[in-house]
């Protein structure tokens, strides 16, 4: 069962990978704007890009001028748009290891 959940979501990560990589790169791109913006070092940004984007939200990194903010926003929704689709993934692989015929 776990050989089948694990074919069926490396098939649904192959299908998906260029969205995902999209999402992350956007991710990545912005942080590193907002870290430009905002004068942080490149693993502040990077940190601060990952807990936004995951919706933890420390808070010990908060950007103070608009476009990092505006920036901020666009992480924070292709985080929810990640999670959402790693969850759906995930989701369709355990649907596989119901009925192993439906592959």
């Amino acid at each position: 069962m776990r050989h089948i959940f694990f074919v069926a979501l490396w098939r649904q990560l192959h299908v998906l990978w260029p969205i995902l990589s999209g999402v992350l790169v956007t991710m990545v791109g912005s942080g590193f704007l907002v870290g430009r913006i905002e004068g942080w070092r490149l693993d502040e940004a990077m940190y601060f890009t990952f807990v936004t984007g995951l919706t933890i939200g420390y808070g010990d990194l908060a950007p103070k001028h608009l476009a990092a903010r505006l920036l901020a926003l666009a992480i924070g929704f292709s985080g929810i748009l990640l999670t959402g689709l790693v969850a759906a993934v995930s989701v369709q692989a355990l649907r596989a290891t119901e009925d192993p015929e439906q592959q």
